[in-house]
């Protein structure tokens, strides 16, 4: 079941950016400061000082949109946080924000330390806007992240491109989980697009 989906909190300028291809390949381009930008941030919160301005929040840097921010050591997951509705001014302090929290708040995983932080890889995701689904035929896992929920709060969230995760029905089934949603329960689905950049 796909139920009403409430007005997305997403900037008007990331939606056109998100659906616009050459603006696309434009906040690709803007975008790839990012991991450095979420790395220094731990780096500066590890030691207990201000962190380095790397880059402006200006241009398409100052559109405010919702980031997940992935931490991998040696390809292994090291923490993963990140929110569907924007909680900063702009891309540069939420990549900020939930860069620290995917290192220190992240309750899979202790946090992090400045040695490991050495070895981390930086992903930021840069979610486009939700959209509803009205059939599995809309969904996929290389192309789109999915959020699922039971219409009652309940809701789990997975970004695309996961490893091992080939199959829509996957997908939905690791959301459900992550949502704690029992089995047989009609599922709201809504999908979004992705810009990700590693450093």
């Amino acid at each position: 079941m796909v139920g009403p989906v409430p007005e997305s909190s997403i900037s008007p300028s990331i939606i056109s950016v998100m659906s616009d291809l050459p603006d696309r390949r434009a906040l690709v381009e803007a975008a790839k400061p990012l991991p450095s930008i979420g790395r220094e941030a731990i780096r500066a919160k590890l030691e207990h000082c201000e962190p380095q301005e790397i880059v402006e929040a200006s241009g398409l840097l100052a559109v405010p949109s919702p980031v997940f921010v992935t931490l991998r050591i040696l390809g292994e997951l090291r923490g993963c946080i990140g929110s569907l509705r924007p909680l900063c001014a702009n891309l540069v302090e939420e990549t900020k924000d939930r860069a620290c929290a995917a290192a220190f708040e992240d309750p899979r995983f202790p946090s992090l330390t400045l040695r490991e932080l050495e070895q981390t890889d930086v992903e930021v995701s840069i979610l486009g806007p939700l959209e509803t689904v009205d059939s599995p035929e809309e969904l996929d896992p290389a192309h789109f992240g999915i959020e699922v929920s039971d219409g009652r709060g309940r809701r789990g969230v997975l970004l695309p491109e996961i490893a091992g995760v080939e199959k829509v029905a996957q997908q939905i089934e690791l959301a459900r989980q992550k949502a704690q949603i029992p089995r047989g329960t009609d599922l709201e689905i809504r999908r979004f697009s992705v810009i990700k950049v590693q450093g």
